[in-house]
């Protein structure tokens, strides 16, 4: 089983790629003009859909990149540069505005019915860096119980968003546009530092070899 740190690291790692306070204002305008249990249904569809798309990376991660000819530590390597640049754009705030072009496309084509699935669940929960650092994290995880412990986190992660979603009214107006600013720009140096790390151990791994 994982050490605490362990499982806490891929917690935040998790938690931050995803964004939930991010999605919220995003949450709200693709799903405008709905009433409060069409929300709903779209707040549980999304993050069922998200969750099993993580929970399959997590699980068969290490197969799906073995099919491809892909080493583990190359692929740490790759994923660190690919969340640094996440941070990136979370601490210059051009990643928001890139999801709320994804969102606008969504209303203009009137994608209402499947709107849960794409953009929701697909990019903006389950997006290129959720699902790398999943795969990062499930190297690290190994075994029955450690897989089971890493589809724990990412339930409680999508659990979490869930919530956002239900809340995301009263979370919008109480963050305003300063808070939600101060906080992605904090997750944003947060996920820097991790991925960096991801491409240290990556490095190293790749030179042992």
């Amino acid at each position: 089983m994982p050490s605490f740190d362990s499982l806490f690291n891929a917690f935040v790692t998790i938690l931050v790629t995803i964004d939930p306070p991010g999605l919220a204002p995003l949450f709200l305008a693709v799903t405008r003009g709905m009433n409060r249990d069409e929300r709903q249904q779209v707040s549980v569809r999304a993050s069922v859909i998200g969750f099993l798309v993580m929970a399959l990376f997590a699980v068969a991660g290490a197969s799906i990149l073995s099919v491809f000819g892909i080493t583990l530590p190359a692929f740490r390597v790759a994923g660190g540069f690919l969340l640094f640049f996440i941070a990136f754009e979370m601490v210059f705030e051009r990643r928001q505005d890139r999801k709320e072009k994804i969102g606008d496309v969504a209303i203009t084509k009137d994608m209402i019915h499947n709107i849960a699935a794409f953009p929701l669940a697909i990019p903006l929960i389950a997006g290129p860096g959720a699902i790398s650092a999943t795969v990062l994290l499930s190297g690290s995880f190994q075994g029955f119980a450690a897989q089971a412990a890493l589809v724990g986190i990412i339930f409680v992660c999508l659990a979490i968003t869930y919530l956002v979603f239900v809340l995301s009214e009263r979370i919008d107006r109480i963050l305003g546009q300063t808070g939600r600013s101060i906080l992605t720009r904090l997750l944003g140096v947060i996920l820097a530092a991790l991925a960096v790390q991801f491409v240290a151990d990556g490095i190293k791994a790749l030179m042992a070899g």
